[in-house]
């Protein structure tokens, strides 16, 4: 069935949670496709992430935000702002919670800011593959709907995709008619740099020290195609607070920033298409997550995305 302008549907969505409770593996299952970095981290989310989602009834536009969390530097504090800033004048907000996590101080600092929105909000708690007895979930969603009153609630996997179908449906329901804000085949605003940007750090997360990764930025200087050749050239710098940081991130004799170029250029590859040459630098900022000046510098200001 082809639709005239006066039916198709569009709108804006915004993901909002604490971290870790899977925003980010959801925006990935229901876009098809890695835009969003995944780690068991905290701060593994730095900027809003946005992902298209456009069939032909409807095109869906969700921000996936930094995970929201009691800051403990001035970046900290950086996220949390983006978060709730990217959740203002939009169709929906999906409030994401972990359903093998009780409901906690975090989570209601979250609902206390969210009674402040005129937007309707849906209570969406992720993660009910790992449950030990669904019989549990009547329970967690009542110590929810005492908090707040949600325009609906939806229990799902983003990892499996259980849930998913029907929320998104819902979601159709209530956007407003209007244009196909991105084109069809478009699945994120974001350019393909800051993605292998995004893809690098994502390995420096998983393959370095819990005292690392809340330090580590990264900066893709160059990214071309080789004359003459199929593959992309990419040069990268990796960005830590202090030298002992820059340290474990090269690993002794280089063995660490090996792996995480190997691993980094496995899914760049993916994500261009292309055979990948990746060179890698690591250099130390001093503070940098303590400093506008050097937050800026590295891409991370106010409404940077």
């Amino acid at each position: 069935m082809i639709l005239t302008n006066n039916e198709y549907k569009s709108g804006f969505v915004t993901i909002l949670g604490r971290p870790n409770v899977g925003k980010s593996t959801f925006l990935n299952k229901v876009i098809g496709s890695k835009i969003a970095i995944m780690s068991d981290k905290p701060q593994t989310t730095r900027n809003t992430i946005l992902g298209v989602l456009t069939d032909d009834a409807a095109q869906i536009i969700f921000t996936d935000t930094p995970g929201i969390h009691k800051p403990q530097s001035a970046l900290g504090k950086l996220l949390n702002e983006d978060a709730y800033n990217a959740a203002r004048n939009v169709e929906a907000i999906i409030f994401m919670v972990s359903a093998v996590d009780p409901i906690g101080k975090g989570d209601q600092m979250i609902i206390e800011h969210l009674k402040n929105y005129k937007e309707p909000v849906y209570l969406v708690i992720n993660k009910i593959d790992l449950l030990e007895d669904k019989k549990q979930l009547p329970d967690i969603i009542i110590s929810y709907a005492k908090e707040f009153e949600f325009k609906e609630i939806f229990p799902i996997s983003a990892k499996t995709g259980e849930g998913i179908e029907e929320l998104i449906s819902t979601l159709k329901t209530l956007l407003p008619v209007g244009p196909k804000y991105y084109p069809e085949d478009m699945i994120t605003d974001h350019p393909e740099r800051f993605i292998a940007a995004e893809l690098i750090r994502e390995k420096c997360f998983y393959l370095t020290q819990d005292e690392v990764p809340h330090s580590i930025a990264v900066i893709v200087d160059s990214m071309k195609n080789i004359e003459d050749s199929d593959k992309v050239e990419i040069y990268a710098t990796i960005y830590v607070e202090r030298d002992t940081q820059k340290g474990i991130v090269l690993g002794k004799g280089g063995a660490l920033i090996k792996k995480i170029k190997d691993l980094a250029k496995r899914d760049i590859k993916n994500l261009l298409g292309s055979p990948v040459e990746l060179n890698l630098w690591v250099k130390v900022k001093k503070n940098w997550t303590d400093r506008p000046d050097s937050m800026k510098a590295l891409g991370y200001e106010k409404d940077s995305y």
